[in-house]
């Protein structure tokens, strides 16, 4: 607690006793007795003190910061004079026409400003500190009935306790900085740096694609201040009243306020609150084009860029020391800010080690797939990755391209960052890929199979849930849907794509209209997406060309030829001892030109079939499965060539199968 803000409170309570036996000489009971309590107050006063000096207190860089005058400080005390001992808001009870614990305005008016109330009037309203909401007059009632309050929680704060506003929160004062040192050495953060340390009156607009990273870097820069920073993040825009609570904890500490400003609701930007008349830096975060600043306040833009490989070699290293030599695979792998870095470490602490083995590549991520589970949005679905490249049968060719974009995401540390390729180009960090071709020729297993030899999740997008009739929430929707992908370092897959990225069309109607933008921002967006995207679609010739020249990978899945179909027969049926003698795959595979996912379907079935039976897969089995896909897709079933035996069958199959001869 304050000594001297109890002692200013102990001298102006023997000033109102002064002015109470001057306006009631013989006051008795009640009025005598608060007359003696004042009186003892005003002893607390060592002799020959001066309490109104101006020191370090928090009281001092509150009138310091507003440049209040002496009588406006009193006046400031005397508010939250209650506020100091139940005894003086007993004190002010007895005085107040409506019996509150506080003083009025007419009972300050006579303290401060004796018979000119129309002086103390004006002055009251054009004090600094009333127009800051320092002191505020509540009440229904005549001017000078009403009571003066302090903010919320403000007494307390200018006593010296931790104690902020109950809507403020806990603000932050501290957070990751490994790997920002060159960020913070550059020209414009240095200028933003030197202008808040100069307590200018001056905005600072730190801005990025998600408000997060801006907040985080704009705590960052307020720590490299060796100011106390005083973070929040703001939900809604705060009222006029609030703000202004806010804006005076924030000088009575000295503190530089950090504000992330709250996503935008619809079309329009939300405007950032009145902050002209604040006497102090400020560092407002946001997202890049999402804050409307106005006014004739100092403003200076600080744009965040990603981190160079040099500096989260360096944000790995210090999140992580015990994976130093692993840095640089981390800093390829998860390009992430530190605040995320610092995220997956403390996930990393948690882990319960008997045999106290530092961590390895694997724990970092499955650190980084709960988080991106946790963070998940709607109309889209992470799946670990489950099959290897033994579950994949393609023509080499294919496979070879499936392999060079995994190396071009695993080299991209040797080719952009060493060797300086594509330097400061926007999404050169990303890979996309077109996978067309008829259905079950394996494009979603091949995405599968490229994720996990990448140790990564992917990201399946369903696309009826992120497109809306709504103008403006299918952009919305998709720009959730990338920045999940960064977040989780998951490869986007999107099926049907050609729903998403079909051809623009001439423009007829609003519709029209709006479709084409659709497209345009998933050309922008696809081309800065720094992950790996896929898009499938079973209809190349319906993707829209200018998504075409924007990827870096174009397979073609063809359906596959006989010796592909033994090798899928051969993989979907795990074990061929659960076959009979009499089957033999190559001629399945020679009979029935089908695909993979085809003969996938088939292969269970028939295992079912064999099971409800009580034996091995027989012919029959295959071929009854086999009828039923036929049958399925729409297509006629060509049953055996001629000449070809009959194959046996069970009682129980006989009935089914209907074999068709030509």
């Amino acid at each position: 607690m304050s000594e001297r803000l109890s002692q200013e409170v102990a001298r102006l309570a023997g000033r109102l006793a002064g002015f109470l036996e001057v306006a009631f000489p013989r006051a008795e009971g009640a009025l005598a007795q608060n007359v003696a309590f004042l009186r003892s107050g005003a002893g607390l006063v060592p002799a020959g003190a001066d309490p109104s000096s101006e020191g370090d207190e928090p009281l001092d860089h509150l009138t310091k910061a507003l440049k209040a005058s002496p009588s406006e400080r009193d006046l400031l005390v005397f508010s939250g004079m209650a506020e100091e001992h139940e005894g003086y808001a007993a004190v002010l009870r007895t005085l107040h026409p409506r019996g509150e614990p506080r003083p009025t305005l007419g009972l300050a008016a006579q303290l401060f400003g004796g018979a000119r109330r129309s002086a103390f009037l004006s002055w009251f309203h054009e004090a600094p500190l009333v127009r800051q909401g320092a002191v505020r007059a509540t009440g229904e009632c005549p001017f000078f009935e009403r009571s003066l309050e302090l903010p919320d929680a403000l007494w307390p704060a200018l006593h010296g306790c931790d104690v902020w506003p109950a809507f403020a929160g806990t603000p932050a004062t501290d957070g990751p900085a490994h790997g920002l040192q060159d960020w913070l050495a550059s020209e414009r953060a240095t200028q933003a740096r030197q202008a808040l340390l100069s307590r200018r009156p001056c905005t600072i607009l730190v801005t990025a694609d998600s408000e997060d990273v801006a907040y985080h870097r704009a705590l960052a820069l307020a720590r490299s201040t060796e100011r106390t920073p005083a973070g929040m993040v703001l939900p809604t825009l705060l009222e006029p009243e609030r703000w202004r609570c806010l804006k005076l904890h924030a000088l009575l500490r000295s503190a530089l306020l950090v504000l992330r400003m709250p996503a935008p609701e619809g079309q329009g930007a939300p405007e950032t609150p009145q902050v002209d008349d604040y006497p102090d830096g400020i560092v407002l975060a946001g997202r890049t084009g999402a804050v409307t600043l106005r006014g004739i306040r100092p403003l200076m833009a600080l744009p965040v860029e990603r981190l160079s490989p040099t500096a989260r070699r360096a944000m790995w290293r210090g999140t992580l020391p015990a994976l130093s030599e692993l840095a640089p695979n981390l800093a390829a792998r998860y390009a992430v800010e530190p605040s995320a870095a610092a995220e997956v470490a403390a996930d990393l602490a948690c882990l319960d080690r008997p045999d106290q083995r530092a961590p390895h590549l694997g724990d970092v991520a499955d650190a980084v797939r709960a988080r991106a589970t946790v963070m998940l949005g709607g109309g889209v679905k992470l799946i670990r990755p489950t099959a290897t490249w033994d579950h994949l049968v393609l023509s080499r060719d294919r496979e070879a391209q499936l392999r060079a974009a995994i190396a071009r995401l695993e080299l991209q540390a040797k080719v952009l960052d060493d060797w300086g390729f594509l330097r400061g180009r926007p999404g050169a960090r990303g890979v996309r890929m077109l996978f067309s071709g008829p259905p079950g020729t394996g494009k979603t297993l091949s995405a599968e199979v490229v994720a996990g030899s990448l140790r990564v999740d992917v990201l399946f997008v369903d696309i009826s849930r992120v497109v809306s009739k709504w103008i403006g929430e299918t952009e919305k929707n998709l720009a959730a849907v990338f920045d999940t992908a960064e977040r989780a370092q998951a490869v986007l897959f999107f099926d049907e794509a050609d729903a998403l990225f079909g051809r623009r069309t001439e423009v007829s109607d609003a519709h029209d209209r709006y479709a084409n933008l659709e497209t345009a921002y998933l050309l922008a967006r696809l081309e800065r997406f720094e992950g790996l995207a896929i898009l499938a679609t079973n209809l190349r010739q319906n993707i829209d060309p200018a998504f075409l020249r924007r990827l870096e990978f174009v397979v073609e899945f063809d359906e596959p030829d006989r010796d592909e179909r033994h090798r899928l027969w051969r993989c979907h049926v795990p074990d061929e001892t659960l076959l009979d003698p009499e089957v033999n795959l190559a001629e399945f595979a020679a009979l029935y030109p089908v695909v993979g996912g085809f003969i996938r379907n088939a292969a269970v079935a028939a295992a079912f079939l064999a099971a409800s039976d009580g034996g091995r897969i027989t012919r029959a089995h295959l071929l009854q499965a086999l009828r039923r896909e036929y049958e399925k897709s729409g297509k006629a079933f060509p049953g055996l060539p001629a000449g070809t035996p009959r194959p046996s069958m069970t009682p129980t199959t006989r009935k089914e199968i209907h074999v068709r001869h030509p």
